[in-house]
């Protein structure tokens, strides 16, 4: 792994060199004696190579120095302006010499770009504990997903059946709501018909002079419980038809039968349905 980075940037810093070297031995070389030109090349990419060498020294200890640095990249600029200056005079191709002015710069940033994976680097064993984490957290990810999609679709078709049961409910209970309007309603007209209170008045025997018994509607909604009744000894006919006769009168006007049988049930008394109506027409 380290020699992806390594590589590339010991290649571009040999061409790199090689090509200042040449382009300082030519073009000084009509000027000067070509040693002397050679000796100013080799200084160049010497200085350059030097603080190279003395900044991975540096590296390796994992330590780093601003002075040396500064001091590469002057012998890069160095190098990169005798390269430009080159192409700027040439006489032909000061394009392709342009083109390549660049390549200490891009030398000295691959060697930057090295140091920083350098100190970013990890061990095999740390690699593979970061991969496993990460693989863990997917798969939790995934996992939590797919419960959460679960309990949707659950809760989705809970609230379905939920909803369509209710509305079964609901038209039944209208339904019934229905028919029971109707049954009442019915039962109201014939109540309060003319005819039929005459019909009634002629079947029904009279209880007391000038009075004539009421057609009482059946009680539709909800009833209050009678509490529990003691057992205790039983009441005799006379002791009955006087409590009676007492329920009757509390107020004025007397009690219909109804009234005085849910009175004469709160109160606690006990007497069977057919000894009350017995003794209801006794007193009345």
């Amino acid at each position: 792994m380290k020699g992806k980075t390594a590589l590339p940037a010991v290649a571009m810093t040999a061409v790199s060199m090689v090509l200042t070297l040449a382009v300082v031995v030519m073009w000084l070389g009509s000027a000067m004696p070509w040693l002397i030109a050679l000796v100013v090349g080799i200084g160049i990419d010497g200085g350059w190579l030097a603080t190279l060498a003395y900044e991975r020294r540096l590296a390796a200890q994992g330590d780093h120095s601003r002075t040396m640095t500064a001091v590469g990249w002057s012998f890069g600029l160095v190098a990169t302006g005798v390269l430009v200056a080159h192409a700027l005079t040439a006489d032909h191709a000061t394009g392709a010499w342009l083109a390549v002015a660049w390549l200490p710069l891009a030398a000295k940033a691959l060697w930057l770009v090295h140091s920083l994976w350098e100190h970013t680097a990890l061990t095999p064993s740390a690699i593979g504990a970061i991969r496993s984490i990460q693989q863990d957290a997917r798969d939790e990810a995934a996992v939590a997903r797919a419960r959460l999609r679960a309990e949707a679709s659950t809760e989705e078709t809970r609230l379905t059946a939920v909803t369509q049961a209710g509305a079964r409910v609901a038209r039944v209970q209208a339904h019934t709501a229905a028919t029971l309007a109707g049954a009442w309603s019915t039962l109201e007209k014939a109540r309060a018909g003319e005819d039929t209170g005459r019909a009634l008045t002629s079947v029904t025997a009279r209880v007391t002079p000038d009075v004539t018994p009421r057609w009482e509607l059946p009680v539709w909604g909800p009833t209050e419980p009678v509490p529990a009744l003691e057992a205790g000894p039983a009441l005799t006919d006379a002791e009955l038809d006087a409590l009676v006769d007492m329920i009757r009168h509390s107020q004025t006007p007397a009690l219909s039968y109804r009234e005085m049988a849910v009175r004469f049930r709160a109160a606690g008394h006990s007497a069977s349905e057919v000894r009350l109506r017995q003794a209801w027409k006794r007193v009345a």
